[in-house]
């Protein structure tokens, strides 16, 4: 925990409350040491980390000119909110962010006042603050809504669904737009080079608005001055797209300038109707090695802040994530036709390689999973293979583009689904619990999950050739180990793998949780089928077994709920197979952040969990069993 001898003024602060009492004359000293116990939190417990230091002074000012909580407060990409937790009651906390019973790593409801709206996926906070400000006019109430969006997130188009909607409704808000450049990779497209133009023009903002209460709207030159206004702010700062949106725009300021973060924000404070503020931070900012590397700053484990991060080692084994990269650029070698799209997770879907090696075919669409799809859906009726990497939690938000756009016109599309399953600390934001239930229910889909690293690879090819919608699912982090081919062989389609011949009880695992299953099959003499395949099912196996064995255990590491082991259930019931059916996966809850794990155990996907929970459902016949011979 941080000395807080070391922090006089941050010291007073347990609530905004305190910190509007202060002058301004002292709130750069606030800043400074937030910014600094920030960086000695974080470096002693790891999380989220450039973006924080990059709005220091923003929530600062934020939380001094408004009258937070009863002014609603919305952050957008919930990685930004580590100095807000800090001032807002949660300073000595700060230290467990992401830990199993600590601070969740995004705004949360449940977790404080201050937390209006809970995020973790990026481009909500403006539609967010929208209802909240439209409800609040519908009730006469005075507060004010203010939206703070960045780190990429006004790349996303559910940003500008929210800014066409707002400017129609003329609700009175505020959107703060951070405008840093980044995502976690940089920033990309056509938006990113208009305001990358962007120059400070504050006088100009002065100007202006003093110009425009000085001359009456209606007059010939009240008319002509807005003319002028609309042609001059063209020239000077890109504030045409939002003012043809419907808000008011105001900026570029320095968003690490105090004062004229105040003065600004108390002007805007007291504008009727729906408000834009244009910033200029620098992620990383006052950590001179955060500024320098960006994307190897956004989220850290524990380090030394003298040092800064250390080179890992490399390590012993792949993670699944290597492994999808390297698949990526050997099938490219191989296949002209491969193109490779993520929307914005370049580093962590583990394209960087590919990037470099492939950057004509190698296409970054920035935060935009909609458009990710329906980019690739485009592109295969045109003959190529595109290959869509992206964490499970996303594909979320392009299921219709998903079903509409690839299912349905049956497309030669590859998803490559990282990060399905337990995912751990960033909670349930970002768990991928969900893919196997919503993918499953799709015509024409081929859906696969391996239980090793060589298999990922085959099934990666399996997929890639396969004349249709395909999907490879797999955990975060690494496999058990297996070592790898070479070559891009594939796997037939449909065919499960029989691991272990038992008796009694058939346990089906899909995906990652083959490992526990193997320790339980061979302690209970049961048999073990890794069925590779989550549509179509090996259903000749499945109904083999089914006359040999007494009962069925089905283990995944997705929700229960119209998962794997619900499309076994479906099977034996369409064959009229009547079966006592144990199914084992995420419950029906939304999994709390802590290690993978312990995530696991919560789930009760344990090695001792499943062996109980096998124990209980089927007593008599895994007591015989391992009391037989």
């Amino acid at each position: 925990m941080n000395d807080l001898s070391h922090y006089p003024h941050l010291a007073q602060i347990d609530t905004p409350a305190d910190l509007r009492r202060m002058p301004d004359d002292q709130l750069p000293a606030v800043a400074n040491e937030l910014r600094q116990y920030l960086i000695e939190a974080v470096a002693s417990s790891g999380g989220h980390f450039g973006a924080g230091l990059g709005v220091v002074e923003l929530t600062v000012a934020l939380h001094h000119v408004f009258d937070t909580p009863t002014d609603r407060l919305v952050w957008d990409v919930g990685h930004q909110c580590y100095p807000h937790k800090i001032l807002t009651g949660r300073r000595e906390r700060i230290t467990t962010i992401k830990k199993k019973d600590g601070l969740a790593p995004f705004p949360r409801r449940e977790e404080s006042e201050y937390d209006t709206f809970g995020v973790g996926h990026s481009s909500t906070s403006i539609s967010a603050a929208l209802g909240m400000a439209i409800a609040a006019q519908r009730k006469n109430d005075p507060r004010k809504v203010v939206a703070v969006i960045g780190d990429g997130a006004m790349t996303a188009g559910m940003a500008f669904e929210a800014l066409n909607h707002g400017g129609d409704v003329e609700p009175n808000m505020l959107v703060v737009f951070n405008d840093n450049g980044m995502s976690i990779s940089e920033n990309v497209g056509a938006l990113t080079k208009m305001m990358a133009r962007a120059m400070a023009s504050r006088t100009l903002n002065v100007w202006r608005e003093r110009a425009k209460r000085a001359i009456p709207k209606k007059s010939f030159f009240g008319r002509f001055f807005k003319r002028w206004e609309e042609h001059a702010k063209g020239m000077f700062v890109p504030s045409t797209l939002f003012e043809e949106l419907g808000f008011h725009y105001t900026g570029p300021i320095d968003g690490h300038n105090l004062p004229q973060l105040l003065a600004a924000l108390r002007m805007v404070k007291e504008l009727p109707g729906p408000q834009l503020l244009h910033v200029i931070t620098t992620k990383g900012k006052g950590y001179a090695l955060a500024e320098q590397a960006q994307i190897e700053y956004h989220a850290v484990g524990p380090f030394d802040p003298q040092a800064g991060l250390t080179k890992k080692a490399a390590p012993a084994k792949p993670s699944y994530t290597d492994i999808f990269g390297d698949w990526l650029c050997d099938m490219a070698a191989a296949d002209p036709r491969l193109l490779g799209i993520t929307p914005a997770m370049r580093e962590g879907s583990g394209l960087v390689r590919f990037s470099k090696e492939y950057p004509q075919r190698y296409f970054d669409v920035a935060i935009a999973e909609q458009h990710a799809v329906t980019l690739a859906a485009g592109m295969a009726c045109e003959g190529a293979k595109p290959v869509v990497a992206i964490y499970s939690t996303f594909l979320q938000r392009a299921y219709d583009q998903a079903i509409h756009d690839v299912a349905l016109q049956n497309l030669d599309v590859t998803f490559a689904i990282d990060r399905a399953g337990v995912v751990g600390p960033d909670g349930a934001t970002h768990s991928g619990s969900f893919d196997l239930s919503f993918m499953r229910c799709l015509p024409n889909m081929l859906i696969m999950a391996p239980a090793d690293e060589n298999e990922c690879r085959m099934m990666l090819s399996t997929g890639f050739q396969y004349h249709g919608p395909a999907a490879v699912r797999y955990p975060r982090g690494t496999g058990p180990g297996t070592p790898i081919s070479k070559d891009l062989g594939t796997l037939p389609i449909g065919k499960a793998e029989l691991r272990r011949r038992g008796r009694g009880l058939a346990i089906l695992s899909f995906g990652s949780m083959l490992a526990p299953a193997t320790v339980i099959a061979a302690e209970i003499d049961a048999t073990l089928v890794n069925m590779r395949f989550v549509k179509p099912l090996d259903e000749a196996m499945l109904l083999e077994l089914a006359k040999t064995h007494d009962a069925f255990v089905t283990l995944e590491d997705n929700a229960i709920a119209g998962g794997a082991g619900s499309g076994v259930a479906e099977c034996l019931a369409a064959h009229g197979v009547v079966k006592p059916i144990l199914h084992l996966g995420l419950p029906d809850v939304y999994l709390e952040h802590g290690s993978r794990e312990e995530v696991l155990t919560m789930a009760g996907l344990d090695l001792p969990s499943i062996r109980t929970a096998i124990q209980a459902r089927f007593p008599q016949l895994t007591t015989a069993i391992a009391h037989a011979g």
